[in-house]
């Protein structure tokens, strides 16, 4: 199953779009703490809203807990990054890959960049620095997703 990680977000509204994007698109999501908001189940309801029952959500304490866990699956880990180097769209991805996404406010620091196996990034035109993390993500994902034949029905 694809999934879809949200590394420490800051910003509860764009984590319950994305919440409300993997319950219709299908995706696991991961969210790795801590977060810039209470993630509490009641706090997420009203992010996510009625939509949150239909997601497989896990929450990781930490971003070593996170890694513990995914190397342990032998999940491939892939960062959508502004500092990533080949576009989402050339990038071939696998119905099992974790595409991770960083904070709104800061990204991901460089031990993070260091532990994924694939960076990519969503062309954009020159001069501006980055899409909202929830489009972004959904470019993303939308790509993987067709590539891998695992649009839902």
């Amino acid at each position: 199953m694809l999934r879809l990680a949200l590394y420490q977000p800051d910003i509860p509204q764009n984590t319950g779009t994305l919440l409300r994007m993997a319950a219709c698109l299908g995706l696991a999501v991961e969210i790795i703490e801590p977060a810039g908001f209470d993630v509490s189940d009641r706090h997420l309801r009203r992010s996510g809203l009625d939509y949150l029952d239909h997601v497989a959500l896990t929450r990781h304490a930490s971003w070593s807990a996170f890694e513990a866990w995914r190397r342990a699956a032998g999940i491939r880990l892939v960062l959508a990054t502004t500092a990533g180097a080949l576009p989402h769209t050339d990038f071939a991805f696998r119905p099992d890959d974790c595409l991770l996404m960083g904070r709104e406010s800061a990204g991901v620091p460089e031990a993070v960049h260091a532990a994924a196996e694939a960076r990519v990034v969503v062309p954009i035109r020159p001069g501006l620095r980055s899409l909202n993390v929830a489009v972004a993500a959904a470019l993303v994902a939308g790509e993987a997703l067709r590539q891998t034949g695992g649009f839902p029905g």
